[in-house]
């Protein structure tokens, strides 16, 4: 059961930092950080002093970083949290009479 919870972890894993990926990439090609750019200029005005930028706080390889490290955290949850379940309902299944659940290698 282990092994099964931790390939589909890591498998969401992977989604998850693609999808992050494609969804700047998406952002970026359509304007929308350049868009934002503009708007906080026009929100601080001149006297600001520096011109705000975006691409501080949201840069590709940022995104790319947070959201690895965000798989990263949820492939050790996932794993742990399926493996507690499954835990759990034999030994609920084994109290009150019931099927058990095992996946095997095959």
């Amino acid at each position: 059961m282990l092994k099964m919870a931790f390939l589909l972890s890591v498998a969401l894993g992977i989604i998850t930092v693609v999808a992050a990926i494609v969804l700047w990439s998406v952002l970026d090609v359509i304007g929308l950080f350049d868009k934002v750019n503009a708007l906080m200029t026009d929100i601080q005005g001149s006297e600001g002093g520096s011109a705000f930028d975006l691409m501080k706080f949201a840069s590709l390889g940022q995104v790319a970083s947070y959201s690895t490290i965000i798989a990263v955290v949820n492939v050790v949850l996932l794993t742990t949290l399926s493996m507690l379940s499954a835990v759990l309902y034999n030994i609920s299944a084994t109290l009150v009479g019931g099927i058990g659940v095992t996946l095997t290698d095959d």
